[in-house]
């Protein structure tokens, strides 16, 4: 079996943002500013921040294109600066992960499953929605990039700079929160 070496369906629109072409920016922009921003704002869970941050992103990541090696795509190293701006955006604002005295046990049944029509559905996605939005920062941030963004453990422990066993246990605690809060909510 022959191996095939990556190639990013961006390449050569990546190469003409090198070269300085604004056309080639905002079309690289159109193609991934709804998708950072919305991994920005399950980051920040604030919706100005998670705006401040996709401009910033943007903006560093078409400043350091050099440093781009085309390893992975432009999407995945792009993702990785809005993430990176997130966290630092909450840092800023002092992330505090949640202490373990505010350690939420509670868990109750499971909610009934079935099948719902499409009104209800983008209902209960909403729901869940504004109840993640509602975590605090320290639960918001793990589970979203554990659960939304596929980092593992040691990734965002890395990233975070917590231990590994922190981001689990923070990762645990969200998702009773959310469950909690979804129970809250109604559903």
């Amino acid at each position: 079996m022959e191996a095939f070496a990556y190639t990013d369906i961006n390449a050569p629109l990546v190469e003409r943002c090198r070269l300085g072409d604004r056309r080639a920016q905002a079309e690289i922009y159109k193609r991934y500013a709804k998708a950072m921003f919305n991994a920005s704002l399950r980051i920040t869970g604030d919706y100005a921040e998670a705006e401040d941050v996709l401009q910033e992103s943007f903006l560093s990541a078409f400043r350091e294109l050099h440093s781009y090696k085309g390893d992975s795509s432009f999407g995945s190293w792009l993702k990785r600066i809005v993430i990176n701006k997130s966290i630092n955006c909450l840092r800023n604002r002092r992330l505090q992960l949640v202490p373990l005295a505010d350690q939420h046990d509670s868990v109750g049944p499971e909610l009934e499953s079935g099948e719902y029509d499409a009104e209800e559905l983008g209902w209960r996605a909403d729901v869940v929605r504004r109840c993640v939005q509602e975590l605090p920062d320290g639960y918001r941030v793990v589970l979203s990039l554990y659960l939304l963004e596929g980092y593992d453990h040691a990734e965002i422990a890395g990233i975070l700079n917590i231990t590994e066993s922190t981001s689990k246990s923070q990762y645990s605690r969200a998702r009773k929160k959310l469950l909690e809060l979804a129970r809250q909510h109604g559903l």
